[in-house]
């Protein structure tokens, strides 16, 4: 007796628990906005982004033609060791695979200095991007009282309509003019 008098009164209780918390939640869903944002468009439209673009591919060109340069000069003494190779002394031959030995590393060391060097600049660049971004779409948010903003690639579905990417890039772009006057 005693059990199912407490079994009532928890149950009783939990309802009543239920109905003081459901108006509450159904209040701040009907208030809730969200939006969602695609930072690879903001990258790749912006002109910001068109002008890191075009920085990154002009660094890429000049170590790319390094390295072409470098191996080049590679092909050529492997080459001549090739024509060489009957006539040269033992000495002279070591020599020669010695130099092309330490044209190898220098080659390799060019690549991934150049590589590293690419990354770096490219970090650079979309990190300013995206970090002036994101204090954008922060006042967005708080000015236009948007409860979540999430980043567009995380998200497997959503109504076009949350979609403030166009918005930001607009307000990005005006900023860089402004910032230039």
């Amino acid at each position: 007796m005693k059990k199912s008098i407490l079994k009532k009164l928890l149950t009783l209780c939990s309802l009543l628990f239920a109905l003081c918390i459901l108006p509450v939640s159904l209040l701040a869903a009907d208030s809730a906005k969200f939006g969602s944002i695609d930072l690879q468009k903001v990258l790749n439209e912006s002109e910001a982004g068109k002008k890191a673009k075009s920085d990154l591919e002009a660094l890429i060109k000049s170590k790319e033609s390094t390295i072409e340069e470098k191996g080049k000069a590679i092909e050529k003494l492997k080459g001549e060791m090739e024509k060489q190779a009957s006539v040269l002394s033992a000495g002279a031959r070591k020599k020669k695979e010695d130099e092309l030995e330490k044209l190898l590393r220098e080659y390799n060391r060019l690549v991934q200095d150049s590589q590293a060097e690419v990354k770096k600049k490219e970090g650079e660049l979309t990190g300013a991007i995206i970090k002036e971004s994101r204090e954008i779409i922060e006042k967005i948010g708080a000015e236009e009282g948007y409860t979540l903003i999430i980043e567009r690639g995380m998200v497997i579905y959503s109504n076009k309509g949350i979609d403030i990417t166009d918005s930001v890039l607009k307000k990005y772009d005006e900023s860089k003019t402004r910032s230039r006057k």
